[in-house]
């Protein structure tokens, strides 16, 4: 029979479950208390191994109720931080672990002294409600995607927005949820970096409280709307700039927008650079998948000077969906775990890599030694067809022909031919917009 044991409003059964709890909640409590109890068995003559040895905790569990003077909450030496967990006690396993969920995503842009200790909470806090997914925590703020059960999404979002750290900055809608579960990621990774979106500029160099004017859904609809208009007749002094990837455009994108082509969010600062031009006395309307690009995106933009007016689609295109499911965005949004898209209308404005059908559901490159998405049909797949260029095609067919262990060098004709940087010499690379 298995011993019960009460701490953090967690009950557990066995041992392997309270040692895992104890290591990842009160290791820092136990090691003063050892130290305590050391120093003191020094000053009463005891030696400092034996000590030690009467300072440990004992091998079995605590009595039901009693979590060692813990008070039910690790204490943490950084008080705009809480490192609670929600009681899941009266939950079932099942409901916690349902496959049947949501994946969510966030951002809290916030002061963080301690990204450690936050670090090690959310991890702490993500296996306790079995939520697997990405969270990146910087002395900047937090940024997240997790998937779970919506009993575990639930408690996570509960238990986020009771976080001292997060009052009065975030709120119940800045959580974007889809349809998903944990099965959308292949585990947990949680770390500390030094941006929490990789754009490769010092947040104190160029810093989030530099962005540009948030608009609702609603009102980027007016502007977006408005600003068609204008375009069709040639009038338009707007840029619709998509702040994302060029493999994130191509399956789904506003209507006129221009995409930069390039392949990742570090690139769009030289892009900006390179193109300083082409924003020069234009109001620009940026947008993303969830809104965390453009905070860094229009504030590097602004900081150049150049526009004259740099606004922002708030909660991204995640909550502009939610709203306008049949709006100007056409196409799939893709999405960074295992899903690759979600789909709020029924439109497909991408085609297969290979016969030009109509296709927007991403694949891995066949190829092992390439991380490119690509577009292949079931028909063409079925034909072998299953690598993002003819290169990485030729260089699977090598690689299952040979013996293993050669090693081959790795080259891509899609990234080859692909300039890191592109320069846009004229407006004409906009979409048409009365025809997208």
């Amino acid at each position: 029979m298995g011993v019960r044991w009460r701490c953090c409003r967690q009950a557990f059964e066995e041992l392997p479950g309270i040692h895992r709890h104890v290591a990842l909640q009160h290791a820092g409590d136990i090691g003063r208390q050892a130290g305590l109890t050391t120093d003191a068995g020094q000053q009463a003559g005891l030696p400092a191994k034996q000590a030690a040895a009467e300072a440990s905790p004992p091998s079995g569990p605590l009595p039901v109720g009693d979590a060692g003077g813990l008070n039910g909450r690790s204490s943490c030496s950084t008080p705009e931080i809480t490192c609670m967990l929600p009681d899941t006690s009266r939950v079932s396993y099942d409901d916690l672990t349902s496959k049947m969920g949501e994946v969510l995503l966030y951002y809290c842009y916030c002061e963080v002294k301690d990204p450690e200790k936050l670090c090690a909470w959310q991890k702490a806090l993500c296996q306790h409600l079995h939520l697997t997914g990405k969270v990146r925590v910087a002395s900047e703020g937090i940024n997240g995607t997790v998937g779970g059960s919506k009993v575990a999404t639930s408690l996570y979002i509960e238990v986020m927005l009771s976080q001292p750290l997060f009052k009065d900055i975030l709120c119940q809608e800045d959580f974007k949820s889809s349809a998903g579960g944990a099965h959308c990621f292949p585990d947990l990774r949680v770390g500390v970096f030094k941006e929490i979106v990789p754009m490769g500029i010092d947040p104190k160099i160029v810093s989030y409280k530099e962005t540009g004017i948030h608009l609702s859904p609603q009102e980027f609809h007016r502007e977006v709307e408005q600003y068609l208009s204008q375009a069709s007749q040639g009038q338009s002094d707007t840029i619709l700039l998509d702040c994302r990837n060029f493999y994130e455009s191509k399956i789904g994108h506003f209507q006129g927008c221009l995409a930069p082509d390039i392949r990742k969010f570090s690139y769009f600062p030289s892009y900006v650079d390179e193109n300083l031009e082409l924003f020069k006395d234009k109001r620009v309307l940026m947008y993303c998948t969830g809104g965390i690009r453009c905070e860094r995106g229009s504030a590097y933009l602004r900081s150049k000077a150049v526009c004259r007016e740099v606004y922002q689609l708030k909660g991204g295109i995640h909550k502009y969906l939610e709203e306008f499911p049949d709006g100007f965005y056409r196409g799939k949004l893709f999405v960074f775990d295992d899903r690759y898209a979600i789909c709020s209308n029924e439109d497909i404005i991408s085609a297969c890599r290979y016969c030009g059908t109509l296709w927007d559901q991403y694949k891995l490159c066949s190829s092992q030694h390439c991380r490119q998405l690509v577009l292949t049909c079931p028909s063409c797949r079925n034909k072998g067809l299953t690598a993002c260029c003819p290169v990485c095609q030729e260089k699977e067919l090598k690689v299952t022909s040979r013996a293993s262990g050669q090693t081959l060098k790795e080259e891509c004709e899609c990234t080859r031919r692909r300039p890191r940087v592109p320069i846009e010499r004229v407006l004409l690379r906009m979409l048409d917009a009365g025809k997208d």
